[in-house]
């Protein structure tokens, strides 16, 4: 790892791979060709790839070699943009715009929106169930690890939650709930599943988690305090939303200044959590430390 490389330089680099990964995955004809066309659209229309850069930096940070695991980091970005997909479809948050384009249902329609969010998400386990790179003991525990994170122990319980709570007055309970499962929860695992699969042992994964559950909570905080301070450019959709639909954030329960402050301090544990790796968390912090800076 040359320490001399900013994190622009490296996230871009990391961004890269899992993209060139992406692409040549897909490169094939899928029949329907309009379902093949309508999954390339939104898992090629941009973003940061933090969640599989994290699991390669987690790899990397216990001493593997971060190509060794790329189907696996891949296939999260299939299940975060399958999310994205159905997040923004009228009977869920019923946006138009994602990361400034259309989004998929505008483009394709309602069903083949459902079907290419339903595709993306079988087929990234299908995808990271392949490696013969890793022990299978180790790909059966990471694949334990994700489903329960993607779905009804994560993402999938805190969309349900943020789904039935909009318009009801705002509470901590399910104000934590809602954002520790929702986004938090592929995020902590992210870092996770980079140990599982390098076979990290106990102290390593202890560092793990506690870097992803930090990181996981602060990155919905600051999205959240984004919304009300970002740009519709900044954004990439429409700034204000979650006030316009009444959602349970952190700024609408503690104020933008607070909410600031808790994200410092979910920051802070996380830079904490990886003091056990030394100079090789040095991407863990980058990354931590970029994150604080968005909120300000």
């Amino acid at each position: 790892m040359d320490l001399k490389t900013d994190l622009k330089t490296y996230l871009g680099e990391k961004k890269a791979l899992v993209e060139a990964f992406i692409i040549g995955y897909f490169e094939e004809p899928i029949a329907p060709g309009i379902l093949h066309e309508s999954m390339k659209y939104s898992l090629l229309a941009g973003g940061k790839r933090i969640r599989p850069v994290l699991c390669l930096t987690a790899y990397e940070t216990c001493g593997g070699n971060g190509q060794d695991i790329m189907p696996q980091a891949a296939a999260i970005e299939l299940i975060h943009t399958y999310s994205l997909i159905h997040d923004d479809l009228p009977a869920m948050d019923d946006d138009d715009l994602r990361r400034g384009k259309p989004t998929n249902h505008v483009i394709y329609g309602e069903a083949m929106a459902i079907l290419a969010g339903d595709g993306l998400l079988t087929e990234a386990f299908r995808m990271f169930s392949n490696n013969d790179k890793v022990a299978p003991a180790m790909l059966l525990q990471a694949i334990n690890e994700l489903s329960a994170a993607a779905g009804l122990f994560g993402m999938v319980a805190g969309q349900a939650m943020d789904i039935i709570s909009e318009g009801k007055a705002h509470d901590k309970k399910t104000l934590e709930f809602i954002h520790r499962n929702k986004t938090a929860a592929l995020l902590k695992a992210s870092v996770r599943l980079g140990g599982i699969l390098y076979n990290a042992d106990k102290a390593k994964m202890d560092s793990l988690t506690g870097y992803g559950e930090a990181i996981g909570l602060a990155f919905q905080i600051v999205d959240d305090i984004l919304d009300v301070t970002g740009t519709t450019e900044e954004l990439g959709k429409p700034q204000g939303s979650d006030e316009n639909k009444n959602k349970m954030t952190y700024p609408a329960m503690y104020g933008v200044e607070r909410s600031k402050a808790m994200a410092k301090e979910q920051i802070d544990r996380a830079l904490q959590s990886v003091e056990l790796f030394g100079p090789k968390a040095l991407w863990f912090k980058e990354i931590a430390n970029y994150l604080l800076k968005r909120s300000n």
